[in-house]
Order: structure tokens, then C-alpha cells, then sequence
């Protein structure tokens, strides 16, 4: 598959698993008798608006609500320009990821004026984040970034010759 056509797809899928979870679950949870419902020993479903940029940090007000859906869907936009003019696959999902993870935000955002997060896992008394299928689209597609550019790329970089000549 070329890597625009695979970027398209994999933001395609990001936009409907990220929507279709959060759709499923604020339905689901009009029937919690508790606030949180468990799914696995590690895994809780909860309830949560965050109106903040990211892990509820800032929480912001009406404008900023605006403010930060322009910057998601101007990063999608660029992400996507990056998108049309790479040749790499490994490039393309991961920019897929960031677009449909951004674009999933962003919807929530115009519709909710918050982004629904309803995934906590839990270990051994430690909580981290709740979050979303659109949070790990972006965190595993910046991931892929990193690990193309300082692994496959630089590996592929002939050595520069910087030995002194005499």
C-alpha cells in the first residue's frame, strides 16, 4: 500500500475507533451505579471531561476551548501536508496516528467542548492518566517518529569522514 494511502487509512481508523469508544462508553455509562466500572483487575472505565490541553493540565474556559481546537485541527493539517509528501511507510502510519488521534480530540472539543477520556489502568497502587483511544494514537505515533528518525534513519545515514587529513 502506498504511504498516503496507508496514512488516510490509519487516521480513517484512529477517527472511528477513537469516536466509536467514547460514543459506547458515555452510553454505557448511563447505567454505572458507581463512578467508575471495572473492566479487568488493572482496568477501569470512568467517566471524565477534561478541559484542559493535556492530562487535564490548564483547564480552560470557553475561548480556550476554541483556541485549542484550532491548534489540533492546524497540527492535523500540517501533519497531513507531511503526510502527502513522505515516501516511507513507517513515516506514514505514524503521521496517520497523529491525524486521526488529533482530528478525534478536536471533534470532541466542537461537539462537547471537552475531551472525553474514560480509560484508567491501575497496577500495584499506582493510577496513571485517563485516557483515550485518540491519546494513545498520538503518544504511539510521536513513539514511531522518534524511533524512525534516531533509529531507522540514522541508520541509513552514511558516516560523515571527519578524520583529520594531514
Amino acid at each position: 500500500m502506498a504511504p498516503l494511502r496507508l496514512g488516510i487509512l490509519v487516521a480513517f481508523l484512529v477517527l472511528i475507533l477513537d469516536q466509536g469508544s467514547k460514543t459506547a462508553v458515555l452510553s454505557w455509562s448511563d447505567n454505572w451505579t458507581q463512578p467508575t466500572y471495572r473492566v479487568t483487575p488493572f482496568l477501569d472505565f470512568v467517566y471524565l471531561w477534561n478541559t484542559g490541553i493535556s492530562y487535564g493540565l490548564f483547564p480552560q474556559g470557553d475561548a480556550g476551548r476554541w483556541v485549542l481546537l484550532i491548534i489540533k485541527l492546524a497540527a492535523a493539517l500540517l501533519f497531513a501536508a507531511w503526510l502527502a509528501r513522505t515516501d516511507r511507510r513507517l513515516e506514514a502510519l505514524a503521521l496517520g496516528l497523529l491525524i486521526g488521534g488529533a482530528i478525534g480530540n478536536a471533534v470532541d472539543r466542537l461537539v462537547y467542548g471537552a475531551v472525553f477520556d474514560f480509560i484508567s489502568f491501575h497496577a500495584f497502587g499506582y493510577h496513571w492518566y485517563v485516557f483515550n483511544i485518540a491519546d494513545v494514537a498520538v503518544v504511539v505515533g510521536v513513539v514511531l517518529l522518534l524511533y524512525d528518525a534516531l533509529f531507522v534513519r540514522a541508520s541509513k545515514t552514511p558516516p560523515s569522514d571527519v578524520s583529520p587529513r594531514g
